[in-house]
């Protein structure tokens, strides 16, 4: 049970909320204060603590709501009368990277943004959870597969799926230098409890993002909190490393099906230095898919380009809304 190692009232890894540097006043506060926990994913009653379904790893206590179910930090904005969209942040990253699209879905939408891992189950029952109506649902970067798989089982309740940088090519199987080191045996488990590696060395990598020091507090929070974050880096990378081929052929072929009715877009930040941009104009052309060029942005879209993102976020769903 080396994940309890945080109070409740910190929380851990599995639902960024936990943590800070001192007692005092800290910017990544206010961040925290717009949020709430959202239950998702109902163990099923075992009486025992809920566990991980993909690696079993016991949840620490701030991450369930109750001794089966888990729990997720979310961030949500706009009127919940109106079409609801949900942003899905890449690995590793954390619902705060949509903090400049947020404002300008809320206009007309109701957005949130939440804290999550790859977990396909959860997911879907944190979309039940949030939204009784279809969805139009926005994915970064090497989670895109676990939620094209999940589309792919629910395509009834999408009306959108728009994919940020999303591996899909064979050039796209392999995990970069950056991500591949936290998956390695001791040393591994020894970077992924280092913030400045675990956060703003993943985080500005990958492309032109220049991190902020306000924003790095949000993002090293739960690193220097509790070391669950850096376990659950630690775990989440040695099974990305190993199955990162098999998510990318089986997200290729869900998206070239011609069972696949789900309008799909693909937004590419064309700096991006982890995944290369080689096939993927041929592959939408292929599956007969949109794709939208970000000459600006990198790996992390909507850091790089978060305003402008939030409006083609926008201008694509806006006229192709079904309840």
């Amino acid at each position: 049970d080396y994940l309890i190692d945080a109070p409740v009232s910190a929380g851990d890894g599995f639902s960024f909320s936990g943590g800070k540097y001192s007692d005092g006043p800290n910017p990544s506060d206010e961040w925290f204060k717009q949020g709430k926990f959202v239950k998702a994913y109902p163990v099923g009653g075992t009486g025992e603590k809920a566990k991980d379904p993909i690696f079993g790893l016991t949840m620490g206590a701030g991450s369930q709501a109750s001794g089966d179910v888990f729990r997720w930090f979310s961030v949500e904005s706009g009127n919940a009368d109106n079409p609801t969209v949900i942003l899905i942040h890449g690995f590793p990253s954390q619902a705060y990277s949509y903090r400049k699209v947020l404002p300008v879905l809320s206009k007309n939408y109701h957005a949130i943004a939440f804290d999550w891992l790859e977990y396909v189950s959860a997911l879907e029952s944190f979309v039940n959870e949030v939204a009784t109506n279809k969805v139009s649902l926005v994915v970064q970067g090497y989670f895109s597969p676990v939620v094209v798989k999940y589309a792919s089982k629910n395509q009834e309740k999408l009306n959108d799926l728009i994919l940020l940088n999303p591996p899909l090519t064979a050039k796209h199987a392999n995990l970069p230098s950056t991500l591949s080191i936290f998956s390695n045996f001791l040393l591994g488990e020894i970077f992924s409890q280092d913030p400045l590696r675990a956060s703003d060395k993943a985080l500005t990598s990958c492309g032109p993002y220049a991190m902020k020091e306000d924003d790095a507090m949000v993002y090293r929070r739960p690193y220097l909190t509790s070391g669950s974050s850096g376990f659950a880096l630690n775990a989440i990378s040695r099974a990305m490393k190993k199955e990162l081929k098999a998510y990318v052929e089986d997200t290729k072929a869900i998206l070239m099906d011609k069972n696949w009715k789900v309008r799909t877009t693909v937004c590419w930040g064309q700096r991006d230095r982890w995944l290369n941009y080689d096939e993927v104009e041929d592959f939408c052309k292929n599956s007969n898919h949109k794709l939208i060029e970000l000459p600006m942005a990198g790996h992390h879209v909507q850091e790089d380009s978060g305003e402008e993102l939030g409006g083609i976020i926008s201008g694509l769903i806006s006229r192709r809304i079904v309840t």
